[in-house]
């Protein structure tokens, strides 16, 4: 009996602490898009990042938050086993098409499957200065997001095959949450689900550019999105944003876009120097990472892509650059952490 006893005891001990482990808090982020710019290579979708945040027991599923929405968002998040019906809130850093065009997808196929709205979180109307100045409309795009098939007749014709669907397409669909903007030193709290918070910033790449941080009880992670220095020419200390790195601040993970040090101009290449210096380079990004303390450094948006020998009509110089090459080049700033070199899907994982 005593023996049968100490068995149930340990039984139960085991049970326990295996349930306890089940209930752990996680967070899941995973690159849905590591993309740079506009242009096609190899099957990569564009700019996008997943966090997913929930307990072991249900693989981080409570909640889910897509950062930015590339080309092929909505078919890289299948391959998660997430549907974009799932999504809770999407987060724009800025309006350039590689970061927007999978939110049409997921709005239209959100619509056909006769989903609820979904939090749509970036700025507030900005005024784009230029050649052809204009307002910056992240509202427009959303109240717009599905004219074509409207105007086009297809959400006529598939709502004559089902009278349930909402008579606007997608456009309906959309809760839009602005961000009043400057917010600069100081992170404002956009978004909140319990004890999952999001702040954002104000960052430098285009007008309206935000950089977001996701805190919840398994960890932290900051998505910078485009940003770089808010001095656009050199000399400068940095290509990185001051704001980003505030926000950055003993962080767990930091989510960025990275441009190599090579495609810049005074290594002979033809890409835009405009273009260049308002992007963060792997070197930069690596010192950002090690004065913010940061654990985990995750390079996205690469420009440009590992393998390809030009972007547009811009050879790299001194041909394709390897996952190698970007690796070197972040460890130059001495920075101990963590890094990653983007891949489609990579994902990390973040336990209480």
């Amino acid at each position: 009996m005593t023996q049968f006893i100490k068995f149930l005891s340990l039984f139960l001990l085991a049970f326990s602490m295996n349930a306890f482990a089940q209930d752990r808090q996680c967070m899941e982020v995973s690159l849905t898009g590591t993309l740079g710019g506009p242009d096609v290579y190899k099957g990569l979708a564009g700019a996008g990042t997943l966090v997913k945040v929930g307990t072991i027991n249900n693989g981080c599923s409570d909640v889910f938050l897509q950062f930015d929405a590339g080309r092929g968002t909505a078919l890289r998040l299948a391959e998660l086993d997430v549907h974009p019906n799932m999504l809770d809130a999407v987060f724009l850093t800025h309006l350039h098409s590689d970061h927007t065009v999978g939110l049409i997808d997921i709005a239209q196929t959100r619509w056909h499957s006769f989903s609820k709205k979904l939090d749509l979180v970036c700025s507030e109307d900005v005024e784009a200065n230029g050649v052809f100045a204009r307002v910056m409309s992240c509202e427009q795009f959303a109240i717009h997001i599905a004219d074509a098939a409207l105007y086009a007749g297809e959400i006529t014709q598939r709502i004559s095959e089902s009278k349930k669907r909402n008579k606007n397409g997608p456009n309906d669909l959309i809760n839009f949450m602005p961000v009043a903007l400057p917010l600069v030193n100081k992170p404002k709290v956009v978004w909140q689900s319990g004890e999952i918070i999001v702040t954002a910033i104000t960052s430098s790449h285009i007008p309206g550019n935000l950089s977001y941080r996701v805190d919840s009880p398994a960890g932290s992670v900051v998505i910078g999105g485009d940003a770089g220095n808010e001095k656009l020419t050199p000399p400068r200390i940095s290509s990185t944003s001051k704001n980003v790195e505030l926000l950055s601040k003993d962080v767990d993970i930091l989510v960025h876009s990275a441009i190599h040090p090579y495609f810049g101009p005074i290594y002979g290449s033809t890409f835009p120097a405009p273009i260049f210096y308002r992007q963060s380079t792997s070197t930069d990004l690596g010192a950002l990472a090690k004065r913010a303390n940061v654990s985990h450094l995750m390079l996205t948006h690469l420009v440009p892509a590992i393998g390809a020998e030009k972007l547009g009509p811009h050879t790299v110089p001194g041909g394709a650059l390897s996952e190698k090459d970007y690796l070197k080049s972040t460890l130059e700033s001495g920075y101990q952490g963590k890094i990653y070199v983007g891949k489609d899907l990579m994902t990390v994982r973040l336990l209480q």
